[in-house]
């Protein structure tokens, strides 16, 4: 049984679920991140980090694309960092289910599209109500996720819906991993010796 199966219970891959950054990785780009992964098989995985808000406010990307976000006024949510692969390659993490012309169904309630239609409607007040809008995106080689997991880089988790669209970006990583039924703040990241 590889390391996949054992952390999902048996299903064999790890879709739509949360990946919890552990307190010990020591990583600038991932330390601790929620990432939810969008995709995960035996060719390797694809995911997407939700509690890394840029600069950026959607408004000022959709007017660069000559989309009209005027309609957002001093409220444009920022746009996210999803990862560091192809950061020039936006998506749309939303609830609600649409007629977009590229996306792909996380889960029974959870959609990710890629196809600039949505951006459009973003733009135009009639886009999906909950949305995350994310550039960039981390990828997992065929079997490095399963090592990162067994080297206790990451513990996974279902998703949380509350957190992706309710929960304040700075508040994730700490109510995802209240999911584990663990406070990550209370676990130092030293190690004991016997």
């Amino acid at each position: 049984m590889d390391a996949a199966e054992t952390s999902a219970g048996g299903a064999g891959y790890l879709r739509n679920q949360f990946l919890v950054a552990m307190p010990s990785l020591d990583d600038e780009q991932f330390g601790q991140t929620v990432t939810l992964l969008c995709e995960h098989n035996n060719e390797g995985a694809l995911g997407l980090v939700v509690n890394r808000p840029t600069d950026l406010k959607l408004a000022e990307m959709l007017d660069h694309l000559g989309l009209d976000a005027s309609h957002y006024g001093d409220t444009s949510p920022p746009v996210f960092w999803g990862g560091p692969v192809q950061p020039e390659r936006g998506f749309v993490l939303h609830a609600e289910p649409g007629d977009w012309d590229a996306t792909l169904a996380i889960g029974e309630r959870l959609h990710v599209t890629t196809s600039r239609d949505i951006l459009d409607a973003l733009a135009a007040g009639k886009g999906p109500r909950n949305y995350i809008v994310l550039l960039g995106y981390a990828g997992w080689d065929a079997g490095q996720l399963e090592d990162e997991i067994l080297g206790n880089a990451w513990l996974n988790t279902p998703v949380d819906q509350q957190i992706l669209f309710d929960t304040p970006s700075t508040e994730r990583w700490q109510a995802a991993t209240r999911l584990l039924g663990v406070d990550f703040t209370q676990i130092g990241t030293g190690h004991g010796h016997a």
